[in-house]
């Protein structure tokens, strides 16, 4: 298993928080059972799996007005 750090992750998401809402938002796609890596990994746990796809550039995010007006309705 590779080692991550914070570094690794500021070229694709632009805070700390941001990377925990996608990872685990991706970790909990991976969890289901139709789902499947869009990476080739030798890790069984979905939280590596996922930080693995941002790092490799496989999951991306997007932010604008929508977010917040989806979130408040």
């Amino acid at each position: 298993m590779r080692l991550y750090s914070i570094e690794d992750f500021q070229v694709k998401i632009d805070s700390i928080y941001r990377l925990v809402i996608v990872a685990a938002r991706r970790a909990g796609q991976i969890n289901r059972p139709e789902s499947r890596p869009l990476v080739a990994t030798r890790s069984k746990k979905p939280t590596v799996i996922a930080l693995e796809e941002i790092v490799d550039g496989k999951v991306t995010h997007t932010t604008g007005v929508h977010d917040e007006e989806d979130f408040l309705e």
